[in-house]
């Protein structure tokens, strides 16, 4: 698809709207077996995802899931599954609730929670989420694009990168029937060996709770506006599904695989 451009002045107005709308937030504390970090959520901004996210959160959904992908230098992904106890079918899905609307307001920058969904259709998040790991929102993948943009409902804060970036940095290709799951404590020694992964390899999401509600908690926070999607909305040009929501339906034919082992 070809790059069509805007007038300047018209994009910086633009631009210039939607940082000044307030990055309100509630923040949750996402424990998990490698530590635990914190993310502010702008639910002022994105209401329909904080919304939907919370809805998990509060019926406890999450609780017992595991990060199912794991993408070095580009996401680390949760939400979707909880550990079977079986080898040999090892994902079990988490029940979802009704696709949501899109909300491409903020840029998927480093350490900015964005939501999931399948390739060619925007308003199709449920529960999957991902940590962006680096600056993902041009270039390739250009998530600020790709799908009619990607969701980034809230921000990792303080040092929970330092979190995130421990659970990237595990092994992920050892186990077959794991592929692309970071694993703990697991060595190429037991892939060799055939030892089955356990629940204790797996990077638990322990919990997620709400920590803190109030209406100002993102006051310090300034998110970078998605102005691509802007710009390409006032030229009335599309985006296709693109590579990353691929990658997800190539996931969900894997996990149909396995359950027919």
């Amino acid at each position: 698809m070809s790059k069509i451009y805007r007038p300047l002045p018209i994009v910086a107005l633009l631009s210039s709207v939607i940082i000044a709308q307030p990055a309100l937030a509630t923040v949750v504390l996402v424990k998990t077996s490698l530590g635990n970090f914190e993310v502010n959520l702008y639910d002022q901004s994105t209401p329909v995802t904080v919304t939907n996210f919370l809805s998990y959160v509060k019926a406890g959904s999450y609780n017992g899931t595991f990060i199912h992908r794991s993408e070095p230098g580009f996401v680390i992904q949760g939400g979707g599954f909880k550990y079977s106890g079986n080898n040999a079918a090892p994902f079990s899905a988490v029940a979802q609730q009704a696709p949501i609307r899109n909300e491409p307001k903020w840029s998927n920058v480093r350490a900015t929670i964005a939501m999931a969904k399948v390739a060619g259709d925007p308003n199709s998040a449920t529960n999957q989420w991902f940590i962006n790991l680096a600056d993902n929102s041009g270039g390739n993948p250009q998530l600020d694009l790709q799908n009619a943009g990607f969701t980034v409902f809230g921000q990792v804060t303080g040092t929970g990168m330092e979190v995130i970036d421990a659970i990237a940095a595990l092994p992920n290709k050892l186990n077959a029937s794991f592929n692309g799951v970071p694993l703990r404590n697991y060595t190429s020694a037991d892939a060799t060996a055939q030892r089955a992964v356990t629940q204790d390899n797996l990077v638990l999401i322990e919990s997620i709770s709400v920590v803190n509600s109030e209406v100002n908690s993102a006051a310090s926070l300034n998110p970078k506006a998605n102005t691509a999607i802007l710009q390409q909305q006032n030229s009335g040009g599309s985006s296709s599904g693109g590579a990353f929501g691929f990658v997800l339906l190539g996931f969900a034919a894997l996990l149909g695989l396995a359950r027919r082992r």
